[in-house]
């Protein structure tokens, strides 16, 4: 007689070769370079998310700085990414994330989010970073 089987142990995030933390989330995506069987090679790029409209899709913007010889002075480049966002990282909008190059999954598609960096440090044009302080009351007059 054979000894009764332990049910079966959750799924474990698997090594993608890269030096990124595994999700503490799981998830049943076929495309997740961590739960399912996508592989990961090629580039790897930081950016900031700036759309996540699509289903399992994000945008990636990455912005640079070129320098113009003639004018000596630089100027603001940006490349805009189609990269899978996996249902075990949930990034938002406005997220640093690191992407990293895949076989292609879509006709776009050909990069897929690995690592949820943090919120990205958002700056206005011309705006200072206020300091947030909290209210004092007013004191009585006796």
């Amino acid at each position: 007689m054979t000894p009764p089987r332990s049910p079966p142990s959750p799924r474990r995030a698997r090594d993608i070769g890269l030096d990124v933390r595994a999700p503490k989330a799981r998830c049943d995506d076929r495309h997740c370079p961590f739960h399912g069987r996508l592989p990961v090679r090629g580039q790897i790029i930081e950016g900031t998310v700036v759309s996540t409209g699509m289903q399992r899709t994000a945008v990636v913007e990455r912005t640079l700085l070129h320098f113009v010889p003639k004018f000596e002075r630089y100027e603001k480049r940006r490349r805009r990414y189609f990269a899978h966002a996996p249902p075990c990282l949930n990034v938002p909008v406005g997220h640093r994330v690191r992407i990293a190059e895949t076989r292609p999954l879509s006709k776009l598609v050909r990069f897929c989010i690995v690592e949820d960096l943090g919120e990205a440090a958002r700056r206005v044009k011309g705006e200072e970073p206020t300091p947030t302080v909290a209210p004092v009351a007013p004191a009585e007059a006796p």
